[in-house]
C-alpha cells in the first residue's frame, strides 16, 4: 500500500494563502495533528519518502515511524511562481479560469499542473510496477509526506483521470491510501484525519 500523507499546518496555509516552495512556519502548538497520523496506519512501515521541502521533512520526522527517510524530489509541491504566497483572493479571475481550464498553464517563474502530473506519475509507476518490491511489497506499506498538489496528482493517477484537482479537498495532515488490485491502481482512500488531543490545534482555513 502506499500511504500519502499531507504536511502538517503551516501559517499560510491557515492564511489561506498559495503556499508553493517558500519555507513556512509552524502554527503554535502544530505538532499535535502530524503526531496523530500514525493513529491510521494499519500496517507497518516498510519505507518513508518525503518532500524536500522542509515541512516534508519535518512532518516526517514527527510520524515518529521509526524508519528513516529518503528524500524523492518528485514530490514536491508545484512551484506557483509570480503567484507563490499571494492570497487566494488576490489572485485574478481570468488567471484562475486559465489555471482550472489549461492543465498547461505556468505562471511565471512557476509549473504547470501537467508538469506535476508527469513526475508525480512516474514516482508512483515505479512503485507499483512490481509484484512484492515498492508499494506492492508484503512487509509493510510505503509511507510519502507530501504536498496538496502532488497527493491529487496520484489520486488521479490511480483513478485514471486528470479532471479531480479543483473537485478536491485535502487537510493538512490527512491521509490517503492508494493500493494495487490486479493490473492496476486502486484508491482505498482519501483525506483521513486522526484525531488530535483536545486543544491541540485549531481547524485550518476550509481554502488550504
Amino acid at each position: 500500500m502506499l500511504i500519502l500523507v499531507r504536511h502538517g499546518e503551516s501559517v499560510a496555509n491557515a492564511q489561506g494563502l498559495l503556499l508553493g516552495r517558500t519555507a513556512a512556519a509552524r502554527p503554535p502548538r502544530g505538532r499535535a495533528p502530524p503526531a496523530a497520523v500514525p493513529a491510521l496506519l494499519r500496517e507497518p512501515v516498510a519505507e518513508l519518502r518525503t518532500s524536500p521541502l522542509a515541512r516534508a521533512r519535518d512532518t516526517a520526522e514527527l510520524l515518529g515511524l521509526g524508519v528513516p527517510a529518503s528524500v524523492d524530489e518528485r514530490w514536491i509541491e508545484v512551484d506557483y511562481g509570480e503567484f507563490e504566497c499571494q492570497p487566494l483572493g488576490g489572485i485574478p479571475a481570468e488567471v484562475w479560469q486559465q489555471w482550472q481550464s489549461d492543465r498547461g498553464f505556468r505562471p511565471a517563474g512557476g509549473e504547470s499542473l501537467a508538469e506535476v502530473d508527469r513526475r508525480v506519475e512516474a514516482a508512483c509507476a515505479e512503485l507499483f510496477a512490481a509484484e512484492g518490491a515498492g508499494a506492492r511489497r508484503s512487509d509493510g506499506d510505503v509511507v510519502v509526506v507530501s504536498h496538496v498538489t502532488p497527493i491529487k496528482a496520484a489520486v488521479a493517477w490511480a483513478l485514471g483521470t486528470t479532471d479531480l484537482y479543483w473537485r478536491l479537498h485535502l487537510r493538512t495532515a490527512s491521509v490517503t491510501r492508494i493500493g494495487w488490485n490486479r493490473d492496476a491502481p486502486i484508491l482505498h482512500g482519501f483525506n483521513e484525519v486522526a484525531l488530535a488531543a483536545e486543544g491541540a490545534w485549531t481547524p485550518q482555513s476550509p481554502r488550504a
